[in-house]
């Protein structure tokens, strides 16, 4: 152990690392640089300081050993010694991983006799400094007596004269130029930027006299220390500044000093000085911003200057002075380090301007003065004229993403409201189009006008005749939008009605969707692509793939999420898939396959003035070969050295200025994990997932910046909008580690393939926030399930084909692996994710085996093995496990101990500001809360994961809550873990918690804040789970009590509560034995229903039709809900489902609205077309209705939001299932009927006298929610519905009738509307009869009508004109070719998209599962209508619907005004007053 003591007295305690016996003193000193520590520890400005780094986890790529570069200096570090008097950092990795590393971090130190402290709380530290400026300090070793160091100032010591070199050496000596460069402290760097530029350097000491005619140029270095103590040299540069000829003289960092000194300015010691590689500076002459490495602790005050001499660069944070020039003699200096080495690169030019200055005046032509030249270098010629064209736009359309589908998810909710709320601010006219009802984005309040309709050139066409806008945004929606907005630039839409694409242009989005241009784009800059051809043809995939050499990766262009694409190791699997790729697209990419490869990512931000900064890096865990929507994800990077991580942001700076993207863009890297080569990926010209993912991790708002850079507003402008103090031109510095896991539900789909690759599968992701990794990695793997306890090893069994082949649960097979003892070396061989990563797992899976020692007798536990698990992610039930103890008990354990998480902010700065912020998180890493908890908060939970069943409508309810609550005047808090969402955005609310929805964190918080209650029911699912958990530790709940929530949940509590009060409901038993639930099932008659409790989007739901399908069912039930009930009840069928959204108060309930399925009951709700208000219920039936709505809210004493699920048959109604929380509907029902009922209920909630609404009506428009799925996306999986949900999203559109709505809604979703040929293959007799009549009227309609052979027969019986068609497919398995030449099969006619629509029945539509592996000729049909996208329908009352609205409206239905459209604002026409 050791301890930092400071000057106040304060004492920090940690690990001693590095020189462990050794006790120095020095100045302490923060640096926010993530990368880059070689170089910065051995800076000679560092000379004497305790350097202390802000990011946390440090020596991740260990020490390179030294080697001899060219000009006879080293290659990887700035000087031959450390010169930093102690490090202190979070963490110091033991285990390195890099091609490059030859040593630890700690074992180098040790070498250089240099200590080191971890374990620190490096953030608290950080911000004493920032708040009492630099401290005097001194490390100890814990056995030292304080008094045996004394505290020094080493600003007091020559320092300069202890860093100089002795004697005049000289590099380069063949150069063609004579440059002098003062040794003050001199980097290598310095001298390697000169020599390379052809000059020969000689470097002399500090003291050392000048003679200009020894030289061509004189370069000052930076150096550590007080300038004012370098007299001598301040006085030999007067005399070079007053010579009649003066020759150029560049000064950097403290050389910049000296030069203002010598001129007879002042420099003045600065509060806590500026250390990092992200310090912003503007560039007087152009107003351009640059960011710069800095390291100083003095400045020059600009004031002070004499005439003839300017500001070069200011600081654009806090306005210091970083550079001066003469106006004519060539002199000029800067602040920062243009030679870098760590940092950015992007002023290296600098020494350009000053050799060619030496070179000009060496040929005696001095004709350009050396301000001019600078001005030249950093001018930016084509920024926009100021005159007509950079009118700001009155009135901006903007084109959301339509349904929530895969790859395509609730992060363009978040990108769009941004952008609204940006606009909203610069007094701009809004309008949106986007058809999916369940977003924040399509609420009122935000955009002025909303459209609920198909993002379709056709529609967006009459969106914008009907309101001429003068702009539009095409990047904020997803790839939906802008493929339908470069439809509209190519068809001259867009140029016909005068609107301006604001942000990026279209060419640039084309250059960069388009394959071919984009690769010739990059050959221009000297970039350079994966190796990759684009085919037309299969014979040309085919040639490109032997060319490359296999294996080979086939992708689709103009494609999102990766959509079909997969790798090809042979000819055979080539041809398949490039087959299939041509459905969706004309063009193929072949490439060549990196897998194995590092995926690197940077978001970027441009402004039309060439302002460029990245805003978060981050690295793939997975390597390439799995989509970066698919892969565990890490922000910052972790594993690349400073030259990597500044290689790529300059190749990334370079690409986006040479497309010249305005606004954000996205840029991925594949680099090789053996040396520093590297290939550009892909470029989005978009806002994407990552860009949602960025926003979250680090607080700066990507999508609301790239908004106001769409209107041409330039970044240096923009505010940071956290710090509020400091300018948003510049590159967020992190102290905490993100990471984020996607959430697949595969074992939804039946038959659905579970690897995961190129093509992506995850319906949503979590984001998590720690101090270390494994804290950040554990976390998220809770929040991805809530069932999930950590990197657990019990998941699944280790075996080597599953960690060669990713599934969605490698990460688990991983866990068994390390558990069981599988070396790191074959890990990676097998899996190629990093060592770095892999030995980070390994902690985790040692300190697991550490707890299990303490089985039985967990108070023998050491408190450090406690601390330990908790700092390492482990939560309370996880260490309970491993103990076999109770969750209860270990928390008593650790609270007794004082094992508490501190709450830190997230503050995009590292603590170097100050932040206004509010965006939390919770970690065992530290030592102090970040923020005092005065006023008492409502807290509301968030949503969590998106998954399917949960998804952005309960992120609507969420957001809507909270606005309400700030409405009445309380202050709120969320907690959510989704970087998708709005309600993360950290401006909704007054404290934001980026932290897990489980009993455990909720309950920490809660003590904490002690704020005045928490409402459970706006977040679906996930917090309604947790309610009686929290209610037995005295939780004040808002709302209906947990009681009663759990009355409702607990499915036999609930079957038994609807027999007291005498309310019908189909027959049920609660599950005891297998024998008494077969004999239930035999007695009421299959089929029948086996139903878990507390689930959502009916997991483990399904219908038996025999004992075999029961036996099968009850086992995955049980494991679903394990501690909870399991009710098994008869299954109706033909019965018509109806959906009630209700806020009640005190049990009296307020509002009501009724919606109906179109399909029968036995399709899942989520999956279900709904239609508001119900067009087939009669008065008789509604009234029932609302009086069994009235008894359960009374019975259950509901207070806020409830649903409740009833069938009716026979004219009977029946309960199937109350939630009391906020449904699925919710917002569609809201939106429709004109009551917003989260608001209410929020109102009621609090205890607000409501009026009450009754049964809403509507205002005469119906709407209709159709669901979004996403089949294609799913290889293998068989399109049915059943009483599980599948779909991922849903839209909803308005009509005068529900013809009307159901149309639009379907084009939607996708959805083409037939124009001959339509394929009908029907099951049962019963339907075929059913759907005479529809079949009739498609012949009307003039359709060419083909069915299977069965379907034909019947309806050619009955005089309707229908041509036969075989399946045939079973020729199709094998090669003879005899019958097939001769008929079409079904399978050649949807291979050739020869039919429109398909319309499949299958036997058994009643939600039942197919459980036999038997491939049906309708699975085959089914699934090739999907993969070859052609529009299918598989239920009959859809179908029938469908028809009707066909033969009623024919086409496309045209936009109504008073239909499609909501205002924010209403019209009242007042009457006119006569004078």
């Amino acid at each position: 152990m050791g301890r930092l003591v400071l000057q106040d007295g304060s004492v920090l305690r940690g690990r001693a690392f590095g020189a462990t016996g050794t006790a120095v003193s020095g100045e302490v000193v923060f640096q926010t640089g993530v990368v880059g520590y070689p170089e910065a520890l051995t800076d000679p400005s560092y000379a004497a300081q305790i350097l202390v780094l802000t990011y946390p986890l440090m020596g991740n790529y260990g020490v390179p050993r030294e080697r001899p570069g060219p000009f006879g200096l080293g290659t990887w570090f700035e000087s031959t010694k450390i010169h930093v008097a102690a490090l202190v950092v979070g963490e110091c990795s033991e285990t390195p991983s890099h091609w490059s590393a030859a040593q630890s971090l700690d074992q180098w130190l040790k070498e250089h006799n240099v200590p080191g402290l971890e374990g620190v709380d490096t953030r608290a530290l950080t911000k004493k400094i920032r708040e009492k400026g630099t401290l005097l300090g001194k490390l100890l070793p814990d056995e030292a007596p304080e008094e045996s160091i004394l505290f020094q100032d080493p600003n007091e010591r020559h320092l300069v004269q202890e860093v100089s070199l002795k004697e005049p050496r000289v590099f380069n000596p063949a150069g063609s130029l004579r440059i002098t460069a003062v040794d003050c402290g001199l980097k290598h760097n310095q001298v390697r930027c000169l020599c390379e530029r052809g000059a020969a350097v000689t470097v002399v000491p500090w003291d050392h006299p000048l003679d200009p005619a020894d030289f061509d140029g004189l370069f000052l270095s930076n150096g550590p220390g007080d300038p004012r103590l370098c007299q001598q040299t301040v006085a030999n540069l007067r005399a070079v500044l007053t010579a009649d000829h003066p020759k150029p003289i560049f000064g950097v960092c403290l050389g910049h000093q000296l030069l203002a000194l010598a001129l007879g300015a002042r420099t003045y010691k600065m509060k806590y000085g500026n250390r990092g590689h992200n310090q912003p500076c503007v560039h007087e002459d152009t107003q351009r911003c640059f960011i710069t490495a800095q390291n100083h602790g003095f400045a020059v005050e600009a004031g002070s200057l004499p005439p003839g001499w300017a500001p070069l660069f200011t600081n654009a944070n806090d306005g210091s002075n970083e550079g001066l020039v003469h106006e004519h003699k060539p002199f000029f200096s800067v602040q920062f380090h243009p030679e870098h080495r760590a940092g950015p690169t992007d002023l290296e030019g600098l020494f350009d301007v000053f050799v060619e200055a030496a070179r000009d005046l060496q040929r005696g032509d001095n004709d350009k003065t050396v301000r001019q030249r600078l001005r030249d270098l950093l001018v930016y010629n084509e920024v926009p004229a100021a005159g007509q064209e950079a009118a700001r736009p009155r009135k901006v359309l903007i084109l959301g993403s339509g349904g929530l589908s895969i790859g395509q998810a609730g992060e363009f909710d978040y990108s769009g409201s941004q952008a609204i709320k940006a606009l909203k601010e610069e007094n701009i006219q809004t309008v949106l189009i986007n058809p999916n009802i369940a977003t924040v984005q399509t609420s009122k309040g935000l955009a002025d006008k909303v459209y609920f309709l198909p993002i379709t050139p056709e529609y967006v066409t009459q969106v914008i005749r009907n309101e001429r806008p003068d702009g539009v945004l095409l990047t904020f929606g997803g790839q939906t939008a802008l493929n339908c907005g470069v439809e509209l630039t190519k068809g001259g839409v867009l140029q016909r009605y005068r609107v301006r694409v604001l942000g990026t242009p279209v060419a640039s989005i084309e250059m960069t969707e388009d394959r071919k241009v984009f690769v010739e784009k990059m050959e221009e800059i000297g970039e350079h692509v994966a190796p990759s051809e684009a085919a037309a043809s299969l014979e040309q995939a085919q040639a490109a793939a032997e060319r490359l050499g296999y294996p080979v990766l086939v992708r689709s262009a103009y494609a999102l999420g990766g959509l079909g694409s997969g790798f090809a190791s042979s000819r055979e699997e080539l041809a398949a898939l490039v087959s299939q790729a041509f459905t969706h697209t004309s063009q193929v990419l072949v490439d060549k396959s990196l897998k194995g490869w590092k995926e690197i990512e940077y978001e970027v931000v441009r402004d039309a003035y060439n302002n460029c900064v990245t805003v978060c890096n981050m690295e793939n865990l997975d390597p390439l070969g799995i989509h970066t929507g698919e892969s565990i994800v890490v922000a910052p990077s972790q594993t690349l050295n400073d030259t990597e991580y500044f290689m790529l942001r300059h190749t990334a700076i370079k690409v986006v200025q040479h497309l010249g993207i305005v606004g954000e863009c996205n840029i991925q890297f594949a680099l090789n994990p053996e040396s520093e080569q590297y290939y550009i990926i892909e470029v989005n010209a978009r806002l994407s997932r990552s860009s949602a993912l960025a926003s979250k991790a680090t607080g700066y708002p990507l999508a609301y910046v790239a908004a106001k850079l769409a209107l041409g507003i330039p970044l240096p402008v923009l505010r940071n909008s956290v710090t509020n103090s400091t300018t948003a031109n510049f590159e967020p510095s992190l102290d905490y580690c993100v990471v984020k896991i996607p959430r697949w539900d595969l074992s939804k789909f039946l038959r659905v393939s579970t690897k995961i690759g190129s093509s992506m599968k995850s319906v949503g992701e979590v984001m998590a926030i720690g101090r270390n990794f494994e804290e950040a990695f554990q976390k998220a793997l809770r929040m991805v399930d809530e069932n999930c306890v950590g990197f657990d090893h019990t998941v699944k069994p280790a075996s080597d084909v599953e960690l060669e082949t990713p599934t969605d649960k490698r990460i688990f097979v991983l866990a068994a692996a390390l558990r069981a003892g599988y070396s790191i070396e074959r890990l990676y061989e097998l899996t190629k994710i990093d060592r770095w990563f892999l030995h980070k797992m390994k902690n985790i899976t040692d300190h697991a085996a550490r707890l299990e020692a303490f089985r039985g007798e967990q108070s023998t536990m050491p408190p450090a093995v406690l601390r330990r698990a908790k700092q390492l992610g482990f939560s309370d039930k996880q260490v309970a496990l491993a103990v076999l103890s109770t969750e209860l008990a270990v928390r008593k354990m650790r609270r007794d101990l004082g094992i508490l998480p501190v709450v830190k902010q997230i503050d995009t700065v590292a603590a170097e500001w100050p932040a206004q912020t509010n965006y939390l998180y919770l970690t065992y890493n530290g030592a102090e809360h970040d923020l005092p908890f005065r006023q008492p908060h409502v807290m509301v939970i968030g949503s969590g994961v998106y998954r399917i069943g949960s998804s952005v409508e309960f992120d609507w309810c969420a957001v809507g809550c909270i606005q309400e609550l700030r409405k009445m005047g309380f202050k709120t808090i969320m907690v959510n873990y989704n970087p998708e969402t709005v309600s993360t955005d950290y401006d909704m609310c007054d404290r934001l918690y980026f932290d897990e929805i489980s009993f455990e964190v909720v309950m920490d918080i809660y003590e904490l804040e002690n704020p005045e209650g928490v409402i459970l029911s706006m977040g679906g699912q996930l917090p309604n789970n947790i309610a009686m958990a929290l209610h037995r530790q005295q939780c004040r709940i808002l709302g209906t009590s947990p009681e009663a929530i759990d009355s409702a949940e607990n499915r036999f509590k609930f079957s038994r509560l609807l027999d007291t009060i005498g309310i019908s409901q189909p027959l049920w038993k609660e599950l005891s034995d297998m024998e008494s639930a077969k004999h239930f099932c035999c007695t009421v008659g299959y089929p029948c229903v086996v139903r878990p409790s507390y689930v959502l989007s009916g997991a483990a739901m399904n219908v038996a039709y025999s004992d075999s399908d029961l036996e099968k069912f009850l086992s995955n039930a049980v494991a679903v809900s394990k501690e909870q009930p399991v009710v098994i009840s008869k299954f109706i069928q033909e019965a018509k489902e109806i959906d009630v959204d209700a806020v009640a108060c005190d049990g009296v309930v307020v509002a009501i609205a009724i919606s109906e399925h179109v399909e029968n009951a036995g399709v899942h709700s989520g999956d279900a077309t709904l239609v508001t208000p119900p067009q087939d219920i009669t008065p008789k039936t509604l009234e029932r209705i609302k009086a069994i709505v009235h008894a359960i809210g009374q019975e259950l004493q509901v207070t806020g939001p409830f649903n409740l699920q009833l069938i009716a048959k026979d004219d009977q109604l029946k309960v199937i299932e109350c939630n009391v929380r906020v449904s699925r509907s919710f917002p569609f029902v809201s939106k429709t009927l004109g009551v917003d009922l989260v608001a209410l209920a929020s109102q009621v909630i609090m205890g607000e006298d409501v009026q009450p609404v009754g049964l809403m009506t509507g205002t005469g428009i119906v709407g209709v929610k159709v669901p979004q799925f996403s089949f294609s996306r799913l290889a293998g999986a068989d399109v049915v519905l059943g009483v599980e949900m599948t779909s991922t999203g849903e839209v909803a559109c308005f009509g005068e009738n529900r013809c009307e709505a159901y149309l639009k809604a379907m084009l939607s979703t996708g959805f083409k509307i037939p124009k001959k040929n339509i394929l009908l293959t029907i099951g049962s007799y019963k339907n075929k009869s059913e759907l005479l009549p529809t079949v009739r009227t498609l012949e009307s309609l003039g359709y060419n009508l083909y069915a299977s052979l069965g379907t034909a027969d019947f309806y050619t019986e009955h005089g309707i004109k229908v041509m036969a068609v075989d399946w045939h497919f079973e020729e199709a398995d094998n090669t003879e070719a005899g019958a097939r030449e001769t008929q079409r099969s079904i399978l050649d006619y949807l291979a050739e998209n020869h039919f429109e629509m398909v319309i499949n029945l299958s036997m058994r539509n009643s939600g039942g599962r197919r459980l036999s592996s038997f491939v049906t000729k309708g699975y085959r049909t089914r699934r090739l209508a999907v993969d070859y996208s052609v529009p299918l329908i598989i239920d009959i009352k859809c179908t029938k619907l469908f028809v009707e609205a066909l033969g009623q409206i024919g086409a496309a239905p045209p936009l109504k005004m008073h239909v499609d459209c909501m205002t924010s604002q209403k019209l009242i026409r007042l009457p006119v007053l006569p004078h």
